[in-house]
């Protein structure tokens, strides 16, 4: 059974309320799941590290789970990825690409836009598509794709690297010039490596850590021991304070972002 890690729902919230002006998020990984509901822009649920099982068995804690969306947002998690410039892709050569990232039989490939700019060709646990297939493959996006729209749309500076956390994941995401200059998604096992990779990237970047900040969503707390460490390398170390939802004032934005910022790819068709 996975951790549950954050709960949130409205009091006055129950399932009979539910209709087609509701959205589910959702957050797949290969162990667990995160969801979010929002109406009208403002966030009416959220669960985080539940159980897979619960898509098929919400239980009345998760009872929000069994009403018929007609607005749901997927975000799959990854295996493996690789993005690409709109000039260079060719929709026929995806088999091509995939050759590269090494996938296995039990994996299957997508290839998607991710912003104005790059396609991202990636691969996913087969047991994740199955589950997605609940809901409509075609709902389904790249895990990340949201968050780093969101980052895309708040004009970053040249100085900051944003990095999202989850659990022993990060994602490094850097801009200049409005363009992605790099994207990157690392495990690590404790605060030391998160630096290292941290690091590793900005000497990749020809960047001075001393003069770049970090700019943190996700799992973190500042004055944790991931936060003290990243803080001994870089200019400095702050929370994302992007706001893509309303929230309620016990959940901070930067904790639910990379969920939250899923509702920018509700496509129109949808609607």
């Amino acid at each position: 059974m996975s951790e549950q890690l954050h709960t949130y729902r409205d009091k006055d919230l129950s399932l009979y309320q539910v209709n087609s002006n509701y959205i589910l998020l959702l957050q797949i990984y290969p162990g667990s799941f995160s969801y979010a509901v929002i109406y009208k822009n403002r966030l009416s649920a959220w669960a985080e590290g539940c159980d897979l099982e619960l898509l098929n068995e919400p239980g009345e804690e998760h009872d929000l789970l069994s009403y018929d969306y007609k607005h749901i947002v997927i975000g799959l998690s990854a295996t493996g990825f690789t993005l690409m410039p709109n000039v260079l892709f060719n929709p026929d050569k995806i088999a091509d690409i995939a050759y590269f990232l090494n996938v296995k039989p039990n994996e299957k490939v997508f290839a998607q836009s991710l912003d104005d700019d790059n396609q991202i060709i990636y691969k996913a646990e087969e047991a994740v598509t199955e589950i997605t297939q609940k809901f409509g493959l075609q709902k389904a996006v790249y895990i990340g794709k949201g968050w780093t729209n969101a980052i895309a749309n708040s004009n970053p500076p040249a100085y900051n690297i944003y990095i999202n956390i989850n659990k022993i994941q990060a994602a490094i995401l850097y801009f200049a010039g409005g363009k992605i200059r790099f994207y990157n998604t690392f495990e690590f096992n404790n605060p030391d490596e998160l630096a290292y990779y941290a690091s590793l990237v900005t000497k990749e970047l020809n960047l001075q850590p001393a003069n770049i900040n970090l700019v943190l969503s996700g799992d973190v707390i500042l004055g944790d021991k991931n936060t003290i460490c990243l803080a001994d390398f870089f200019n400095g170390v702050e929370l994302n304070q992007i706001q893509i939802l309303d929230l309620p004032v016990e959940i901070s934005s930067y904790q639910i972002l990379s969920l939250a910022a899923l509702s920018l790819c509700v496509s129109s068709e949808v609607f």
